[in-house]
């Protein structure tokens, strides 16, 4: 049910104030009989005031230009009110007064929004998310500069041409680290930072307007890369007199038989091994990324590549699980492993985990449910990317049905 509201705009003068027959003018606001007094900062006789009809008296030019003006205020006044009704607010006269006199708003630009997000959201996100953002932010500056010629921008100011121009901003921007131009879905994740903040600077009400309402992202849906059985096989197989290399494989394939990322596996210790329900040696932790708890049975490989480095010099002297090397040597020296394998697809650690959820788990019947487990997902539809049928599978699967028909 609707509750109405009583609004009323009363010009007085502050006769009892009056210096040498001058008195200032005053405007009260009145909503539901609560009131609030607001100096006009202007004087008038209080000779010439009319206080019946709240405008100075008769047609010279000093009462017109003061009835202008004062006609003016109310029409702002009425305005404020207007616009507080119109944001679902139940205006005050306080808030009225605040809106007229610019005091309820600040003016923030999109630097605010930035670091208000960086400051608030910087214990909910993984530093490795963080630190995408601040890419994204840094592509959102030089666009701004590149674009408008100034280095902050009034978040009220941006609209739908702003969003679409920094889409065609970062598709012509090539980053001084990148070998090429950024891909499409790259630009898509850059834009879908800037949406969340300017979605942040919504919700608690510095805009009024959302200039994402129009905007549609496009995702290229891409394949995710895998290894296959047979060239999983060539890596498990490979012996290398190469310490180096002998380590990386060895991560490497701890995490096609685990699904659990390079970070994961950087941050493992033997606190992480733990009796399961089967009272086997399981892994459980929780994901860096997300927080998400996951738990893992070990499979023999995982047991074996464990008791290999329980006693390793650099184990012990990290306290990890497993040796500690850099993700970016980790995939150059993946590169060598390829190419010792005969490998030709770019092997890279991630690819470990997408391995694990094809060509280890989803190939050889484990439910799609345990793997998202397994994964540490929350959602099903996130694992369902993995979920591709590789063309092995399909031949088999279709061999046993020609099997079955014929019979």
């Amino acid at each position: 049910m609707r509750t109405s509201s009583t609004f009323s705009i009363l010009f007085w003068v502050y006769t009892t104030r009056a210096t040498n027959e001058q008195a200032d003018i005053y405007a009260r606001i009145t909503v539901n009989g609560k009131r609030v007094n607001l100096s006009l900062k202007q004087k008038i006789d209080i000779k010439t005031w009319d206080p019946n009809r709240q405008k100075a008296k008769g047609n010279g030019i000093t009462a017109r230009k003061i009835n202008f003006y004062l006609d003016d205020i109310k029409s702002n006044l009425v305005q404020c009110y207007r616009d507080l009704k119109s944001e679902d607010k139940t205006p005050s006269p306080q808030q009225i007064k605040g809106r007229f006199l610019g005091e309820d708003k600040k003016n923030y630009n999109l630097q605010d929004i930035i670091d208000y997000h960086n400051n608030k959201m910087a214990h909910k996100l993984s530093e490795k998310t963080l630190c995408h953002y601040k890419t994204s932010q840094k592509y959102i500056n030089e666009y701004i500069l590149n674009e408008y010629n100034t280095t902050e921008i009034l978040l009220h100011d941006l609209d739908y041409s702003f969003v679409l121009g920094f889409e065609n901003f970062l598709r012509s921007y090539q980053p001084k680290h990148y070998q090429g131009k950024i891909g499409n879905n790259a630009i898509m994740k850059h834009i879908q930072r800037l949406r969340k903040m300017i979605t942040l600077a919504y919700h608690i009400e510095w805009i009024i307007r959302d200039p994402f309402v129009k905007y549609k992202p496009v995702i290229e849906k891409k394949e995710r890369d895998f290894l296959t059985n047979s060239e999983l096989k060539s890596i498990e197989n490979l012996t290398s007199p190469i310490e180096r290399i002998s380590v990386v494989k060895d991560l490497f394939l701890f995490s096609c038989y685990t699904g659990i990322s390079y970070s994961d596996i950087m941050s493992l210790t033997n606190n992480n091994i733990l009796k399961g329900i089967d009272g086997n040696n399981w892994i459980m932790s929780q994901r860096n990324k997300t927080g998400i708890p996951y738990k893992i049975p070990m499979l023999p490989t995982t047991e074996l590549i464990i008791k290999k480095y329980k006693d390793h010099p650099r184990t012990i002297f990290t306290k990890g699980l497993l040796p500690s090397i850099s993700n970016q040597r980790m995939n150059s020296y993946l590169k060598e492993i390829a190419d010792i394998c005969g490998i030709k697809k770019n092997l890279t650690f991630h690819m470990a985990r997408h391995t694990f959820a094809t060509t280890v788990t989803l190939s050889n019947g484990v439910p799609i449910e345990t793997v998202s487990k397994l994964l540490g997902h929350t959602k099903i539809s996130t694992t369902q990317i993995y979920a591709r049928v590789i063309e092995e599978k399909v031949s088999v699967d279709m061999e046993k049905l020609k099997n079955k028909l014929n019979s």
